[in-house]
């Protein structure tokens, strides 16, 4: 894949991006509510605990909204670089006023706004790290170390590849069982289909290079805490 033209803000800044995203908001909650679930009990707290969590790249905050029903004394702060996904994630978050709070952040910089505090209780991304370049992967994961507690936890659940094809070819076949129509979908983009396919794309990497990233920053008890097919959870905490 040419990584020479980065279209993350082309798509995520446009009103026809956020559009196609929040349509299959429905869809996509439906099949991922476990996931994000599953991302909240990792984290080390209790039912009634009370802690702050950021929430980078939250998008329209999906992720967010699951942590926060599991631990109902939480609050988010939810980090995005699109107005428009923030604007969305506003509605969408109306049920948990009082609870969160969205900041401007672009993750491809490392400069962090102000607004989001120098300790947190926990760090989590869902469907972003994916749109970074490898050198900003390893320079978040230092940075997210850097910004949490002694004991913090951080949790990642993103797609990886796989170098090997006959796995890649592993992971179409079953997930084209799973969608009788994406086998056609695949191989009848729309121009703009395949532009958002290939941002989708352009950074995804080997699970192990990430895990690596992640023990060189600093993280203890690195782990895949789940995975399916291609999508995993992976994260670690900063050292107590």
């Amino acid at each position: 894949m040419d990584q020479s033209t980065d279209t993350n803000a082309d798509i995520w800044k446009s009103q026809e991006g956020v559009q196609f995203w929040t349509a299959k908001t429905a869809e996509r909650e439906q099949k991922r509510a476990t996931h994000w679930r599953f991302l909240g009990e990792l984290l080390p707290f209790d039912e009634q605990d009370v802690f702050t969590f950021l929430d980078l790249g939250a998008g329209t905050g999906a992720a967010a909204r699951g942590i926060l029903d599991l631990y109902p004394r939480s609050t988010a702060i939810l980090t995005d670089f699109s107005a428009q996904m923030m604007s969305e994630g506003q509605r969408e978050m109306q049920d948990y006023e009082g609870r969160f709070e969205y900041v401007e952040f672009d993750m491809s910089t490392s400069s962090w706004p102000a607004a989001i505090p120098a300790m947190l209780d926990a760090v989590v991304t869902s469907m972003c790290i994916h749109h970074l370049p490898d050198d900003r992967k390893q320079g978040l994961f230092a940075e997210i170390l850097a910004h949490l507690a002694p004991g913090g936890w951080y949790v990642n659940y993103d797609p990886v590849s796989s170098a090997d094809p006959v796995v890649e070819a592993t992971w179409e076949r079953v997930n084209d069982r799973d969608d009788p129509e994406a086998a056609g979908k695949r191989l009848h983009r729309t121009p703009q289909e395949q532009h958002r396919f290939e941002n989708h794309v352009r950074y995804v990497i080997p699970l192990d290079r990430q895990l690596d990233y992640l023990r060189s920053a600093g993280f203890q008890g690195v782990d895949v805490y789940w995975k399916h097919l291609e999508n995993v959870i992976y994260g670690g905490r900063r050292p107590a």
